[in-house]
C-alpha cells in the first residue's frame, strides 16, 4: 500500500510540474505589444464648430506597458497614464512591396466628476493620427484632432551595394 502511494505521488507531482513548465513555455512565445516603449511627436489642433484653429499644440504620447502617457492629457487635465486597447492589428503590403503595420487603438477613462477622456488612433508603421474627446456628463465639453510621427522619424532605407569596379575591370582584362 505504501508503494503505490509513492507512486501516485509521483505521477500528480510529474503531471504538475510539466503543466507548470507548459505554461511558461506558452508566455515566452507571446508577442510583445507593438507600442510598447514607442514615443510620438505629435500635434493636436483643437475642434471648433467653425473649424480647427489654426496653431497647432505640440505634444508626445509614450507607451509603456499596455498605458498611454501624453504631455498633453496630463497639464490640461491631470489624467497622467491611460490604458489601451489595440483594436485591430494587421500587416499589409503597400505599393511598394514593403510590410506596414496597420494599428487601429483605444483608450477611454473616465474620472470621478464624470469626465471621460477617450482617445481613438490610428498607426501605420512610424505615423499616426487620431482624435481625443472630453465629455462632462455625457455631453460634448472638447474635441481634438492630432497627427504626429514617431520619434526618430522614418528609419533609412538600406542602400544596396555596388558591386566593386575593380573586380568588373578585372574580368574585362
Amino acid at each position: 500500500m505504501q508503494l503505490n502511494f509513492k507512486k501516485i505521488k509521483f505521477v500528480f507531482l510529474t503531471a504538475f510540474c510539466t503543466i507548470v513548465l507548459m505554461s511558461f513555455a506558452k508566455n515566452l512565445g507571446k508577442d510583445k505589444d507593438p507600442l510598447h516603449k514607442r514615443t510620438f511627436n505629435i500635434t493636436l489642433r483643437e475642434i471648433k464648430e467653425g473649424g480647427s484653429n489654426k496653431k497647432g499644440i505640440p505634444s508626445e504620447i509614450t507607451f509603456k506597458n499596455g498605458t498611454l502617457y501624453c504631455d498633453f492629457l496630463y497639464e490640461k487635465f491631470e489624467k497622467k497614464f491611460l490604458k489601451y486597447r489595440i483594436n485591430k492589428d494587421s500587416i499589409y503590403t503597400d505599393s511598394t512591396d514593403t510590410e506596414v503595420r496597420y494599428l487601429e487603438v483605444e483608450a477611454t477613462v473616465t474620472d470621478e466628476t464624470n469626465e471621460t477622456i477617450t482617445i481613438a488612433f490610428n498607426t501605420v508603421e512610424w505615423d499616426i493620427e487620431g482624435t481625443i474627446k472630453v465629455t462632462k456628463n455625457d455631453k460634448p465639453k472638447k474635441a481634438f484632432d492630432f497627427v504626429g510621427r514617431e520619434k526618430g522619424g522614418k528609419p533609412p532605407k538600406e542602400k544596396k551595394k555596388k558591386p566593386a569596379t575593380d573586380a568588373i575591370e578585372e574580368k574585362k582584362e
